[in-house]
């Protein structure tokens, strides 16, 4: 049976999230044996949902896997799930649709290594148990994605002195709030998390609007910002194990 994938991602004009994405689906096409591989975008720009679809379909395959792409289970992935399951009716491939990539453990062990890296990075000595942790989300008028963020807020809590979680727009607390919440705790060390997959431009320029202002009010000594999730072999390894789930 030739099987292909299909990422859809929310939608970036950032080259850095188009290489991402790229690479994420070469990976996913050799370690998961599929025919072929894409990805398209919920907006933003095109290659949009239904133009993605339609190319894999014309690729010759038999059966189909979307994946939504997503941190958080909100509007905007119950929207491309509606729209990809419109094509069903029209083709003879089977389609399968997996859950986006939330509230799962692997999430939790990669913010994890994340900040383990950034603290080896600057040498620091501070041990995990005296480390605090603020992860900014982006933000989502369904109550499902604060959730989904808490989740890992949630496990990390159970390594790290303490940990907040804050969200760059849409809820509160904003930035600004999860920094001065985090002053509160007096904390050794700070390391904040964009809780984001891709690099573009909210981890390359928005957070720092309301970052670098609310770090120079603070009083905490120490903050280390860590790198965002990006093309991590364990974002990977969730693209094909959420895939496999919907295959079954």
């Amino acid at each position: 049976m030739k099987r292909g994938l299909l990422i859809i991602d929310r939608g970036s004009h950032e080259d850095d999230v188009k290489q991402e994405l790229q690479h994420i689906c070469d990976k996913v096409k050799q370690k998961g044996g599929y025919h072929m591989t894409n990805y398209c975008f919920l907006e933003v720009i095109p290659p949009y949902i239904e133009e993605g679809i339609k190319t894999c379909l014309l690729s010759d395959i038999d059966a189909l896997t979307i994946v939504p792409y997503f941190l958080y289970p909100g509007r905007k992935v119950k929207a491309a799930v509606d729209t990809a399951t419109k094509f069903q009716s029209s083709t003879k491939a089977r389609i399968s649709i997996s859950k986006p990539m939330n509230m799962h453990q692997s999430l939790i062990t990669l913010v994890d290594e994340k900040i383990e890296k950034i603290l080896d990075r600057n040498k620091s000595t501070a041990q995990k148990k005296n480390v605090d942790v603020l992860v900014i989300g982006h933000g989502s008028k369904d109550p499902e994605a604060r959730s989904a963020l808490k989740y890992v807020a949630d496990g990390l809590g159970k390594t790290y002195r303490n940990v907040n979680y804050c969200f760059l727009e849409i809820e509160e607390p904003n930035i600004k709030q999860g920094i001065e919440a985090c002053s509160k705790n007096n904390p050794e060390c700070l390391v904040v998390v964009p809780y984001f997959l891709h690099r573009g431009a909210h981890v390359k320029r928005d957070i720092y609007e309301d970052l670098t202002p609310a770090i120079a009010q603070s009083n905490i000594k120490q903050i280390f910002l860590s790198e965002h999730l990006g093309t991590d072999e364990k974002m990977i390894d969730l693209v094909l194990e959420r895939a496999v789930e919907a295959e079954k």
